[in-house]
């Protein structure tokens, strides 16, 4: 695997986010730069008062800790700038766009609903599926009944379409 790949994305190539995306983002930034930041200059400021800084754990921690507080914000301003917000709601003709959601059945029957964000708001573990992965590319476009294979790297999956829709489904 190349370096180039472990690296956050640096290359101003602009990316489609959902509002509510584009908002937890910022809301991230501004937590990290009036709260957080302080925070961690104040202990380091403190840290530096008892002496020697060479062997003081505390202000070593603090200035590493900054430091990436820093670079988080650093690379969240870069993307904040260069991201395209998508904020019309898709469109409800039982295909599946950006934004929406989709409930899917897997090989065993097991349903999973996904939403399909962009590459900066992805979190598998609350069902946000990138646009440009695997699953989002193979989903995007299709219809309620369409099966469509995923490459995986233990192999291909298959799902069903059961459900496309613009709007989280209702819990019951």
């Amino acid at each position: 695997m190349s370096r180039a790949r472990t690296r956050p994305d640096e290359s101003n190539k602009p990316s489609y986010i959902t509002a509510e995306g584009y908002r937890r983002l910022e809301e991230e930034a501004h937590h990290l730069w009036t709260v957080e930041r302080p925070k961690l200059t104040r202990a380091i400021a403190i840290a530096a008062a008892e002496g020697d800084r060479s062997e003081n754990a505390e202000y070593i921690y603090g200035k590493r800790k900054l430091f990436e507080v820093d670079r988080r914000l650093q690379h969240l301003g870069k993307r904040l700038d260069v991201l395209t917000i998508v904020s019309e709601t898709p469109k409800d003709d039982g295909r599946v766009y950006f934004g929406g959601f989709v409930t899917l059945s897997d090989e065993d029957g097991q349903l999973r609903t996904l939403q399909i964000v962009g590459p900066d708001e992805t979190d598998t573990a609350s069902g946000k599926v990138s646009c440009e992965s695997p699953m989002g590319i193979a989903l995007l476009g299709r219809s309620v009944g369409d099966e469509v294979v995923v490459p995986r790297p233990k192999g291909e999956a298959c799902f069903t379409l059961e459900v496309v829709s613009s709007r989280p489904p209702t819990t019951k």
